[in-house]
């Protein structure tokens, strides 16, 4: 092993595959004698996976017609020198004026999802940025944690006092995962999860049959545009969340619209009596 210490950047350039080969045996050589440590980084290796489940196809895509930058014309070899400068200005106005194009492009996509939704107002533009971003992440994390069979959480209903009071120190706030047993589904553990500004909480619950709900809880809405119910579909599962301060909420299944949204409003409204 070698004798510099493995930090947290570089067990992400792992994940990412971004290290050269000599130090990537290295860490792996690291995780193998830290299985805890392994488990974590697989975890994230997962979620890279779902990622690009999720949205290499929208990457494939072709842009539309509107926002193709036409190639320039090459400048006459006498004339290079006096417009390079130049042409460098245009080209960053012609990468902005793309970027804001793409901007609404996608902007729209995220609103058109649901036949109910409209096109995006002004007002909502900073949900959309949030909120929509909430719903995605907590799918991805309920696609690749809910099918495990025998790590599905990380800490079992087992420690449910000890399970509580680490994810509401970890995330800063009193955590109180609702009660689901009169609509069929028990808790049956929870895992803290990374956020892009902090840790995440995601509470498991499961019915007899074995089917397993998720509830994300971020702590990371602080300043973004407060909502009731807004509803994702993302690849076949079925996603309410909302906003309320600076915590957002994400219930997500394999289950229709309507079933997922009456546990969901059970779940709001216990949270709200909580609070």
């Amino acid at each position: 092993m070698n004798q510099f210490p493995v930090t947290e950047q570089e067990l992400q350039a792992y994940v990412d595959e971004l290290l050269p080969a000599a130090r990537r045996a290295e860490i792996e050589a690291y995780l193998q004698a830290r299985p805890a440590e392994a488990e974590r980084i697989a975890a994230y290796r997962e979620q890279n996976r779902a990622l690009h489940a999720l949205f290499d196809p929208i990457l494939q895509e072709p842009a539309p017609r509107h926002l193709t930058v036409p190639s320039p014309l090459p400048a006459p070899a006498a004339n290079l020198g006096l417009f390079a400068s130049h042409w460098r200005q245009l080209a960053a106005c012609a990468v902005l004026a793309l970027c804001s194009g793409i901007g609404g492009w996608l902007l729209h996509a995220a609103t058109a999802r649901d036949g109910n939704m409209t096109m995006a107002t002004a007002q909502d533009a900073a949900y959309i940025h949030g909120g929509d971003d909430l719903a995605r992440h907590a799918a991805i994390a309920h696609v690749t944690f809910s099918p495990e069979a025998r790590h599905p959480v990380e800490v079992g209903i087992d420690q449910e006092a000890h399970l509580v009071a680490w994810l509401s120190k970890r995330l800063g706030t009193a955590l109180r995962p609702p009660k689901l047993h009169a609509l069929g589904y028990d808790l049956i553990g929870g895992r803290l999860l990374p956020g892009d500004d902090g840790p995440v909480a995601q509470f498991m619950y499961q019915d007899n049959a074995g089917a397993r709900l998720t509830l994300y809880v971020s702590t990371e809405q602080e300043g973004k545009h407060e909502t009731a119910f807004r509803f994702s579909q993302e690849n076949g599962v079925s996603v309410f969340y909302w906003i309320d301060g600076k915590f957002g909420y994400a219930l997500s299944a394999a289950m229709p619209k309507a079933a997922l949204g009456h546990i969901a409003d059970a779940v709001y409204r216990q949270l709200e009596a909580a609070s």
